[in-house]
Formats: structure tokens, sequence, C-alpha cells
């Protein structure tokens, strides 16, 4: 764990302690409440993790690579937004595998769409945002961040 993490536990950790010596009963029920929310939340993320790793290993990134690299560069940019929507990877598992993608011979232009959308933009995480969010948040929020990633991608291909 790198200082940070260990610094917001540690900070949690002394919050804790405060609010429990300050009122037991509320934080115990602060924690069952806690609890009951996370096993609701539970069974949606594991259908979300068990859908991603089965988009990902049927469609592997040299599938995407070849595909994006074989496009023009509109048509690219916009098949890889859009493919970056419905898959949902970590940060440090998206970066390297776009990395591969531009060593691939792959634009930076669709590269960067599908790093963006693959971060800001879930389709396989949108029942659960709806869920907890509402309707017209999440279709809002995705939306707008579809906009933004293809705009961030068109502005790194002119920086970059």
């Amino acid at each position: 764990m790198d200082i940070f993490t260990i610094a917001m536990w540690v900070i949690t950790l002394i919050f804790l302690i405060i609010s429990f010596i300050k009122n037991k009963s509320e934080t115990k029920g602060a924690f069952k409440k806690a609890l009951g929310m996370g096993k609701g939340m539970a069974k949606s993320l594991i259908f979300v993790i068990l859908l991603i790793g089965l988009i990902l290993a049927y469609i592997p990134p040299e599938s995407i690579a070849s595909f994006v690299a074989s496009q023009n560069l509109f048509v690219s940019t916009v098949g890889s937004a859009l493919f970056g929507t419905i898959t949902l990877i970590p940060a440090f598992i998206a970066f390297p595998l776009v990395g591969t993608l531009v060593d691939a011979s792959v634009s930076m232009v669709p590269a960067v769409a599908f790093l963006t959308t693959l971060t800001m933009v879930g389709i396989v995480t949108f029942p659960l945002e709806k869920k907890t969010f509402g309707m017209k948040f999440t279709v809002t929020r995705n939306a707008l961040s579809f906009v933004f990633a293809i705009v961030i991608a068109l502005f790194m291909g002119v920086i970059l």
C-alpha cells in the first residue's frame, strides 16, 4: 500500500473511534446499515465482474487492435469509443493495454477515445448506477462522458 492509502485508513479509523466513543448506538446502527447496503450491492458487483470477464475472454486485445488499425480515423475513433463504453477495465490494466494498441500501430486518437471511455463511460455498470443514482442522472452522466471522451481524444490527437 502507498502512503496515501495508509493515511486514509488511519484517518478513517480515528474518526470511527471518535464516533464510537461519542455515540455507540448510532455507530453500531451505521455499521448495520452499511452492511445491508453492501449486501445489496454485492450481487450487482459480482454480475458486473463476471460480465467484464466474459467480454474480455471473447474479445481479446489483439482483435481490438486489428479492427482499429484497419479502419479510417473517424470509424476507428467512434468504434474504439463505443467498444470502450461496453468494457470496464481497471486503470492499471487499461493504460498498458492502450500502450499495446499504440505499439500495434493504432492511431493516438482512437487509442485515447478507447481509454477515456473505458474509464468514464459505464454501460456494463449502467444497471448498478441507475439503481443507485437514478435513470436521469445515469443517462446524462454517461452521455456527457462519451461526448467529452471524444473531445479529449481529438485534443490529444492534436497535441501528440
